[in-house]
């Protein structure tokens, strides 16, 4: 049997922006509850993106994230002893949180330069379609299109048991 779901909470937007996306992005950013570090390194880099791109930076971050988020992905499934990646769509929430993680994992792997740098460049190079998280994304389209022939294993939740 299933478990319950936990309650999500309920994030308010941000101080600067009014953005639920920024707001999240600040929460990915933030390490041992230093929530104002991390809205240091989210402005910081929000700035940065604004001198670079001459635009508006929570657009930018937007079509980042527009840019990197899965549509497809592959899940394990057991099947008569064999485990097989059955390729699933990706929910909305699930989709959002991935991108913000791959463009974070991204900007944390590239190395000599402070982190409000780092996260400017890989926003802006997702929102090129360029960077790191994109190779990412076309990855996981890849696995799901080479394991398409699988696809029929994925769980139908429109049919009742009828036993």
């Amino acid at each position: 049997m299933r478990r319950k779901h936990k309650p999500t909470n309920i994030l308010t937007p941000d101080l600067v922006f009014n953005s639920l996306k920024v707001e999240k992005l600040i929460n990915y950013v933030m390490e041992r509850g230093k929530k104002n570090t991390a809205r240091k390194i989210v402005y910081g880099a929000f700035e940065i993106m604004k001198e670079q791109t001459k635009e508006d930076p929570v657009e930018v971050m937007e079509n980042a994230l527009k840019n990197v988020a899965p549509q497809m992905e592959v899940r394990s499934r057991r099947v008569g002893g064999a485990n097989y990646q059955v390729p699933h769509e990706v929910r909305e929430e699930r989709r959002l949180a991935l991108a913000l993680r791959w463009i974070l994992g991204a900007a944390k792997s590239r190395k000599g330069a402070p982190m409000m740098k780092r996260l400017a460049d890989e926003i802006i190079l997702a929102h090129k379609n360029e960077g790191e998280a994109v190779k990412k994304r076309e990855n996981v389209h890849k696995m799901a299109e080479a394991n398409r022939a699988f696809a029929h294993f994925a769980v139908n939740r429109s049919r009742t048991n009828t036993r």
